[in-house]
């Protein structure tokens, strides 16, 4: 396996990864704008996972979706190189990882240039000093709002409770269209969404292995 260092090396020069950091924000990534174009060769839907961690939710939909593009997103490059390398070795076309922080998403993307977010258990930032470092907090969905396309979908999936009441909160308050809720997926999943209870992140099966619930909305907010 390889070092940490090494890691971050590889995915440096890994074709199917991208990276942003805060010196290069001016300029933003020079793929924005143009990922069907220059990378997917494609004009599918293409789908973000944010926090994705070594990517496991990225691939799982990848594979049973080949009609999209997904784009798995972290700030952790040790974390993407799993991802990538098998996305690598399975020759998957449709998937690519970008390491940046999700602050910084409006310089990596166009508008409307994306399809659909997920957010797939993120740091839940429970203290109320933090609310505005939420993956769901009004902050960062203006910042989708701008890259989202008319009628995409924001879709959490988290094993924390304050959480997921929090965005249900936000999006009452908001008015969005909330498209669908529980708080027990796995008692509750959606007929012909069967993918959301097949495929799981590292800590989906952590958590699932403890007993806890999975909670899980989708909505809209263009």
């Amino acid at each position: 396996m390889p070092s940490k260092l090494e890691k971050f090396a590889d995915v440096d020069v890994f074709p199917n990864c991208f990276i942003l950091f805060y010196a290069d924000l001016s300029k933003g990534l020079p793929i924005k704008g143009n990922w069907l174009k220059d990378y997917f060769k494609n004009d599918n839907p293409i789908v973000l996972e944010l926090g994705c961690g070594k990517g496991e939710y990225t691939i799982g939909l990848a594979r049973k979706n080949p009609d999209k593009n997904y784009i798995g997103v972290d700030v952790k490059g040790n974390r993407l190189w799993t991802g990538a390398k098998q996305a690598l070795d399975e020759k998957l076309t449709n998937v690519a990882f970008l390491r940046t922080r999700v602050d910084f998403i409006e310089q990596c993307f166009g508008p409307a240039e994306i399809s659909e977010i997920w957010i797939t258990f993120p740091d839940p930032q429970p203290q109320k000093t933090r609310a505005r470092k939420r993956l769901t907090h009004m902050l960062f969905l203006n910042r989708y709002k701008k890259i989202l396309r008319p009628g995409g979908i924001i879709q959490l999936k988290t094993d924390s409770t304050s959480l997921y009441e929090y965005t249900l909160e936000v999006i009452k308050e908001n008015h969005f269209p909330l498209l669908f809720n529980t708080n027990d997926l796995y008692k509750n999943c959606p007929k012909g969404r069967e993918e959301l209870i097949e495929i799981k992140t590292h800590y989906e099966k952590l958590f699932t292995d403890k007993g806890e619930d999975i909670k899980y909305c989708s909505f809209k907010i263009n």
